[in-house]
């Protein structure tokens, strides 16, 4: 049996041969295969990577033209690995190895088809940003159909057949959190605690974070459109009785509408109202422009 292990690279030079011995030091009882996805990487990583592929033959890597992100990253390794299961894991060994021989027995056993980590922690993150990961999934969850779980993360070892059915998904804009809940299949769920990177800086600032939401959120479901269409008709509904309360006020009680004051604070509101709808139709409208236009999530400058 082959392992193949799938991991995205961006500028983590310093982190390649450490994981690869860390993986090596498993001695696991498969076949290996070590497919790193260079992501535009800006400094040595592609050495790195070229230098490993003349140790080991088991170690692969693809480099793309620029930086293309972390799941086109993850698509071109999972396209690419030839392992009957595949492991996808970052290289910064935040994802401990050591949780490698514990997938390998779950799905070995065939009791499952999946094998999954998520965080107990987010111990070492800003408070902030651990606080709006956890709103981010709650909206996520209560909107959509699918479940994606606390703490979740892109550590998973999956069949061959898992493999083929994410990647049968054909969308440009992909949220693979997401499509991993929506293939299905029958998942183990392992925990670890966050530990820190073992040398550089995330790659993700916060509004980087805040844009993968909206991206998942829109990406599985049309909430926020329905939002937008029961809002509008809250607001026409509000604005039918404050009418009728101004006409009683005026006609009946004979007092004085102050007008101005009303009218800059009813244009404000309901202007900034249209605003926000038209920007949530703009975000689906956009996806859809990309999707039609069918460009390639990456482009492949070099390959071994």
């Amino acid at each position: 049996m082959k392992l193949s292990l799938v991991t995205p690279c961006y500028n983590e030079a310093p982190c390649i041969r450490p994981f690869w011995e860390a993986v090596r030091a498993l001695h696991l009882p498969c076949e290996l295969e070590f497919v790193f996805v260079d992501d535009g990487s800006k400094d040595e990583t592609l050495i790195q990577c070229r230098t490993l592929a003349k140790e080991d033959p088991a170690v692969h890597y693809l480099s793309f033209s620029r930086n293309f992100g972390k799941e086109a990253a993850l698509l071109a390794g999972l396209r690419n690995a030839t392992g009957d299961v595949v492991a996808t894991l970052d290289v910064d060994l935040q994802h401990p190895v050591t949780l490698l021989p514990e997938m390998l027995r779950e799905i070995t056993s065939g009791a499952y088809d999946c094998v999954a980590a998520r965080r107990t922690n987010r111990e070492g993150e800003p408070w902030l940003r651990s606080q709006c990961a956890k709103l981010f999934y709650r909206v996520l969850n209560g909107i959509s159909e699918i479940e994606v779980r606390g703490g979740e993360t892109d550590y998973r070892m999956m069949t061959r057949q898992v493999v083929e059915a994410v990647l049968s998904l054909q969308e440009v804009n992909r949220f693979t959190k997401g499509i991993y809940a929506w293939v299905g299949f029958r998942t183990k769920w392992l925990t670890f605690e966050n530990v820190e990177r073992f040398a550089g800086t995330t790659k993700w600032s916060f509004f980087g974070l805040v844009r993968y939401a909206f991206q998942g959120i829109s990406a599985f479901s049309v909430a926020p459109l329905q939002l937008a269409s029961v809002t509008g008709a809250l607001s026409c509904a509000a604005a039918l009785l404050y009418l009728a309360y101004v006409v009683v006020k005026t006609l009946i009680m004979g007092e004085e509408v102050s007008g101005y004051p009303t009218q800059v604070c009813l244009i404000l509101f309901f202007g900034g109202f249209q605003l926000f709808a038209i920007g949530i139709l703009g975000n689906y409208l956009a996806k859809t422009y990309l999707e039609t236009k069918r460009r390639p999530p990456y482009l492949i400058k070099e390959k071994h």
